[in-house]
């Protein structure tokens, strides 16, 4: 009988940056229709045989209605209790999109929020500390183009 390791479960989380006509709007959250409830990045897990980058492209697609282009890895979150269903490592993806969000698939509803307008209070998972890191990333890519 073969080894088989037993390892974190694989999935991807998306930072969707809506543009209107060049304008830079906000980020897609999505309100969760599953355990745990609360407002989270859209995201989802990786299926055997797909890249990850496939996947995040995918989820996005499956959760906000919305095609987004890859501009970036932001990271790879895997603390073992970021998520309390199970141990999870999450590829972190920066994305673009324009268009208005529909929820889908495991989203119940899928808005833009300003950046200064997203509820840490309401966010599931360690999708704050993600979101804290993506703004840090904001200014210090802001910092060093002036």
């Amino acid at each position: 009988m073969a080894f088989i390791p037993k390892t974190p479960y694989l999935t991807t989380d998306g930072i969707i940056e809506i543009y209107s006509d060049g304008v830079f709007e906000g980020i897609v959250l999505i309100e969760r229709k599953n355990t745990p409830l609360g407002v989270a990045l859209p995201g989802g897990f990786v299926e055997v045989g797909e890249r990850v980058e496939e996947a995040l492209v995918r989820e996005m697609k499956e959760e906000t209605g919305l095609d987004v282009s890859i501009t970036s890895l932001l990271g790879i979150y895997s603390d073992p209790a970021r998520d309390p269903r199970f141990h999870t490592a999450s590829a972190v993806y920066v994305a673009r999109a324009e268009g208005v969000p529909h929820a889908g698939d495991d989203a119940k509803e899928a808005h833009i929020y300003p950046l200064e307008k997203i509820p840490f209070d309401k966010l599931v998972f360690d999708h704050a500390k993600i979101i804290e890191d993506y703004l840090q990333e904001r200014k210090r890519e802001a910092a060093h183009c002036q």
